[in-house]
């Protein structure tokens, strides 16, 4: 049984695919767990791949790996890095995060059998860039204070003869009200925003809005949002999202990227986790 699998990165058209001693240094490029990249060819396609041992890719090691979220980010970033290097160079399908084959001659399979299916798709992301907008719900204002909410009077400041109890629920009540009243009115500018971005692009995905563990921000997220741009328009789509900003939610801006969103292939019935 052999002890490494191929791990797959990326795949180009052969006739896209730089030499390897390009200007872009991607000869010296390094993958995950500092595994030198190569490529694989066939049908002409070119797939960017490693060498990587199975007694840390294979599908039992891999379970356990990625429940440790530290491994899985340090792996992330290592896959990101090599699949922007290639996309800088040519146009570029990007395969999901800890793809592995057993060897080279099944990513050739690969490659014979989608051939269609992976020429359609990057004749669809070529001159084209992925940009990410991100959406959230404005945070609510700080309640007043003890005075402010009593009123300049003394009183509970909803009515003078109002109990301290009475008063303190007619105060939550309207600061859910005023929560509720923002919520949609961020849920009402996110659609306005995906619309008018999916106007200048190509194509676009929503995709499920990111927990704020994920997102690093106690906002809640109204909008996680990807859009397939032409380059020669990048300057205009990042102009529409400056003109939509402050129009009743904080809007976050990121690109461009590789076509990651606009190039899912199933690529077979292992999940991540499992050699293929």
């Amino acid at each position: 049984m052999p002890d490494t699998g191929t791990y797959v990165y990326a795949i180009v058209r052969d006739a896209d695919a730089p030499g390897p001693a390009g200007p872009n240094g991607l000869s010296d490029l390094t993958g995950v767990a500092g595994t030198p990249v190569r490529t694989v060819a066939d049908a002409g396609l070119v797939a960017y791949v490693s060498t990587v041992p199975l007694n840390r890719f294979g599908e039992e090691p891999l379970r356990r790996s990625l429940e440790d979220l530290d491994w899985v980010g340090e792996t992330a970033r290592a896959h990101h890095h090599v699949v922007e290097a290639v996309a800088g160079t040519a146009p570029t399908a990007p395969v999901r995060l800890v793809t592995v084959y057993g060897g080279d001659e099944q990513v050739r399979e690969l490659l014979r059998e989608r051939r269609e299916d992976f020429v359609a798709l990057l004749s669809q992301v070529a001159g084209r860039s992925e940009w990410g907008v991100k959406a959230y719900a404005r945070r609510e204002a700080a309640p007043p204070s003890g005075e402010e909410a009593a009123g300049s009077d003394g009183t509970s400041g909803a009515s003078g003869t109002d109990s301290p109890g009475t008063a303190y629920l007619k105060r939550r009540r309207a600061s859910l009200r005023g929560r509720e009243d923002a919520w949609r009115t961020a849920a009402d500018q996110a659609e306005h925003v995906h619309a008018a971005l999916a106007a200048v692009s190509v194509a676009s995905r929503r995709h499920r809005a990111q927990d704020p563990s994920l997102s690093g921000r106690e906002e809640a997220m109204v909008l996680n949002g990807a859009y397939l741009v032409d380059d020669d328009r990048g300057g205009e789509f990042a102009a529409v999202v400056d003109s939509l900003r402050g129009q009743g939610a904080d809007i976050e801006l990121t690109g461009p990227w590789a076509p990651y969103s606009f190039t899912a292939l199933d690529l077979g019935t292992a999940d991540a986790g499992g050699v293929r």
